[in-house]
C-alpha cells in the first residue's frame, strides 16, 4: 500500500504496510482501484455526459475514501462495482470495443504514487482536495442542494489527475479548485441555514444526564435531526460528540428538549473516552477509529461510514430507520446518576453557535473596537485535531494571546482549547466557536466582510490565521484561502508529506505559508 493522505502518516512520509489510522493494506488497495474507477466514470462522463446517478456515486466514492471513513472492504468493493456499471451504462460500445482507445480506462492509481515529486504532489492537493470538497457537497446533497459548477468540476479534476502532466496547468488547476471549493462550502452553508436556521450563540452541557442515551457523532445535521425526531418522547437523551457539537447552536435542532449536551472530546480520544458506556454510538461521517472489544458492541453507522462487522443504518425513500439503535439505548439503559464530562483543560461548559450571522450582526461593534484600538488583533485559530505530540501548541497559544483580542475557532481543534474560561470583550466571549470544519466559510465571510468594511485587503486586517490540520477536508480549505490570495497562513503542527519540498517553495513564494514554530515566537511576530 501507500498513503500520505493524513497527518498522522507513517514516519511522516507515507504508510506503506498498514495505515496509522487502521487501515490495512487490503482496504488501502480497495479504496485506490475504486478512486480509480472514479476517474474512468470522469472520463466516461467527458464523452457521454453526466446522470443524477454518476454525481451522487462520484460525491460517496470520494467521500468513502476520507481518512477513517469507511473500512469496510464488501463495502467499498460494492461501490466500486456500482460505479463500473454506471460507467459502461454511459459506454456501453467501450467494454466490448476491439481497438480500446483508453479513454474510459479506470486509473491505476500505482501511476500516481509512481509519478515524478512534483506532479504527484499537485495531484495529490488535487485529489485530496475534492474529497473533502465531495463530503461538503455529500452533506448539502442529502439536503437537497446541489450546485452544478461544483459538481460538474469533480470530472474536470478526476481527469486531469489522469491526463494533466503540466506543472503550471496543474498548478492552475488547484487554484481554481480552491475557488470552486468556495462556492461548494457556500452551498452547504446555506443547505444548514435554511433547513435548521441560522446558529445562535449557545451554552452546551458536558454532564451526561442519567438514563438512556445516544453518542452522536459525525457532521450529518440531517441525520442527526432525524434521530431526533425518533427519539422524541421515548425517555432517551441524546449527545453530540467530536464535530457534531455544532449542532446544538440550530434553532431547529435546539428545540427538542432531548438534544441534552456534549459528551467527550476530539475523535483521537473515543477509544478512552467510549470505555464502558452504557450507551450506543452513532457514526453519520467520519472519524471513525478501530472500536475497542469493550465497547464494539454499541458502534452504528450510516451514510459513507463502515467498519467490518459493524452495523450499519441503510436509507430509503430519503429516510433512515435508527430503530436498532434506539432499542441498544434502551437495553443498555444509560448511566444510574449524572456523570460530569470535564472538557481536556478541565472546564465545566462549552459555548458554539458563532457563526457568520451572529459574527457580522455586531460587525459594528467590532470595527468600532478595532478603531479605538479596544480589539488588537483577531486570531483564526482552527482545524482538525490529531493525537501527534505537539498539538497542545494550539492550547498554549490561545492561552497566550492578550485580553484586547479575540480568538475565532472552528472544526475539531478548538477541542484543545475550547473549554477554557478566558473572559469577554466587548461583550463577545474571547473564544468564540463557529462551527465544525464545514463552517469555516463562516470564518471567511467574516474575514472578507471585514476586509470590505476598512476598505482593505484580508491581509491587511489585525488578523492572523493558524491552522492544524489532519485530513482531506483541511486540504481543500486551505486552497480555498490561498485561491483567495490570503497569505501568512501558519500551518501545523507537521506539514503536509504530500506537498513536495519545490511545491511548498512556490506556496512559501506565493503566500507566504509558514510552518509552526513556538506558541511565544509565533505570537509575538503576528502582533507586530
Amino acid at each position: 500500500m501507500f498513503c500520505f493522505q493524513c497527518e498522522q502518516t507513517a514516519g511522516g512520509t507515507g504508510c506503506t504496510k498498514m495505515g496509522v489510522c487502521g487501515k490495512s493494506s487490503v482496504t488501502a488497495d480497495f479504496q485506490d482501484e475504486l478512486t480509480g474507477a472514479l476517474v474512468g466514470l470522469a472520463k466516461a462522463a467527458g464523452n457521454s455526459g453526466r446522470t443524477k446517478k454518476s454525481d451522487e456515486l462520484i460525491l460517496r466514492g470520494l467521500f468513502m475514501c476520507i481518512t477513517n471513513v469507511n473500512f469496510d472492504n464488501e463495502a467499498i468493493e460494492a461501490l466500486t462495482a456500482e460505479i463500473r456499471k454506471e460507467k459502461n451504462s454511459l459506454t456501453p460500445g467501450c467494454a466490448a470495443c476491439g481497438s480500446k482507445c483508453g479513454g474510459t480506462d479506470d486509473l491505476d492509481l500505482k501511476q500516481l504514487w509512481n509519478s515524478g515529486e512534483d506532479v504527484r504532489s499537485l495531484k495529490s492537493l488535487l485529489l485530496l482536495g475534492m474529497r473533502g470538497m465531495a463530503a461538503y457537497a455529500y452533506h448539502a446533497y442529502v439536503l437537497g442542494y446541489t450546485d452544478d459548477e461544483v459538481t460538474g468540476w469533480f470530472y474536470k479534476g478526476l481527469t486531469a489527475i489522469d491526463y494533466e502532466q503540466d506543472l503550471p496547468r496543474l498548478l492552475e488547476l488547484v487554484m481554481e479548485f480552491g475557488r470552486v471549493n468556495l462556492k461548494c462550502m457556500a452551498l452547504l452553508d446555506r443547505a444548514n441555514t435554511e433547513s435548521f436556521g441560522n446558529p445562535v450563540p449557545t451554552e452546551v452541557s458536558n454532564t451526561i444526564e442519567k438514563g438512556p442515551f445516544i453518542v452522536v457523532s459525525g457532521h450529518d445535521l440531517s441525520d442527526l435531526k432525524q434521530l431526533l425526531e425518533q427519539t422524541k418522547d421515548k425517555g432517551i437523551n441524546i449527545y453530540t460528540h467530536g464535530e457534531m457539537l455544532p449542532a446544538h447552536g440550530y434553532p431547529e435542532l435546539k428545540k427538542y428538549p432531548h438534544l441534552k449536551g456534549n459528551f467527550g472530546t476530539a475523535w483521537q480520544n473515543q477509544q478512552k473516552e467510549f470505555l464502558n458506556v452504557p450507551a450506543p454510538f452513532l457514526f453519520t461521517t467520519n472519524c471513525l477509529m478501530r472500536p475497542m472489544p469493550a465497547y464494539a458492541d454499541r458502534v452504528y453507522t450510516t451514510a459513507v461510514v463502515g467498519y467490518p462487522e459493524m452495523p450499519h443504518i441503510g436509507e430509503g425513500d430519503g429516510k433512515k430507520d435508527f430503530g436498532i439503535v434506539i432499542e441498544k439505548a434502551l437495553e443498555l439503559g444509560g448511566y444510574e446518576q449524572d456523570v460530569h464530562m470535564p472538557g481536556i483543560n478541565g472546564g465545566e461548559k462549552l459555548m458554539t453557535g458563532f457563526g457568520h450571522n451572529t459574527v457580522l450582526s455586531v460587525a459594528d461593534q467590532v470595527i468600532g473596537a478595532v478603531k479605538s484600538g479596544a480589539l488588537r488583533h483577531i486570531f483564526l485559530i482552527g482545524g482538525c485535531d490529531g493525537a501527534k505530540p505537539g498539538r497542545n501548541y494550539y492550547t498554549k497559544l490561545v492561552e497566550l494571546t492578550p485580553p484586547d483580542s479575540v480568538v475565532l475557532t472552528c472544526a475539531c481543534g478548538k477541542y484543545r482549547f475550547n473549554d477554557l474560561d478566558m473572559g469577554t470583550l466587548g461583550g463577545l466571549p474571547h473564544i468564540m466557536d463557529m462551527g465544525q470544519c464545514n463552517d469555516a466559510y463562516s470564518a471567511i465571510k467574516v474575514a472578507v466582510a471585514l476586509s470590505e468594511a476598512f476598505g482593505c485587503g484580508v491581509n491587511d486586517l489585525p488578523l492572523s490565521i493558524v491552522l492544524s490540520w489532519y485530513e482531506q477536508k483541511a486540504v481543500c480549505i486551505l486552497l480555498t484561502l490561498l485561491s483567495l490570495g490570503i497569505a501568512n497562513i501558519r500551518l501545523g503542527p507537521t506539514l503536509p508529506a504530500f506537498v513536495s519540498p519545490n511545491v511548498f517553495k512556490i506556496l512559501v513564494e506565493k503566500f507566504n505559508i509558514m510552518p509552526i514554530t513556538t506558541p511565544e515566537q509565533d505570537l509575538a511576530a503576528m502582533l507586530k
